[in-house]
């Protein structure tokens, strides 16, 4: 069972942070699924992670090809991981389920802090997890940094 990280943005774009998440993610050796909900603004996040990391290049794809299980990183809408993931990223209010929990080794959940709908659909899902027993975490960006704010684990 994994745990969720609750990704606050409040001091750069999802663009900006995405690929500092993507990154680490693949430092610990998971392939990465990204879950979205609108082809439009995953085909522009395709364009953005091109060019968004300090090496310039991102090595990713898009979901509906047909080299999808080879890809470290895939970019969809969909609740299917055809390059067995061992990371999941929701963002743009993307659903977490409690099969995805289950599923994935991490989940990290990305929300703006400037969009109210965001931010609510960020505390349910935070509650419905936390209700149903999952570990979580909220962090923050402060001064640009992350920072821990919260942990319902029992250990922490």
């Amino acid at each position: 069972m994994s745990a969720t990280y609750f990704y606050h943005l409040t001091h750069e774009p999802l663009e900006s942070a995405l690929p500092k998440i993507i990154v680490k993610a693949r430092a610990a050796g998971w392939r990465v699924v990204v879950r979205g909900t609108s082809d439009e603004r995953l085909d522009w996040l395709d364009k953005q992670l091109w060019t968004q990391t300090a090496d310039g290049f991102l090595p990713h794809g898009r979901s509906g090809g047909k080299f999808d299980a080879d890809q470290p990183v895939l970019l969809t809408n969909s609740s299917e991981t055809p390059n067995d993931a061992a990371c999941l990223i929701a963002i743009d209010r993307a659903a977490i389920s409690a099969d995805d929990v289950a599923k994935f080794e991490r989940i990290c959940l990305m929300f703006n802090g400037n969009n109210g709908d965001a931010l609510d659909d960020a505390r349910t899902q935070w509650k419905t997890l936390s209700d149903q027993g999952f570990e979580a975490q909220y962090w923050s960006q402060e001064s640009g940094n992350w920072a821990k704010k919260a942990d319902n684990s029992k250990t922490a």
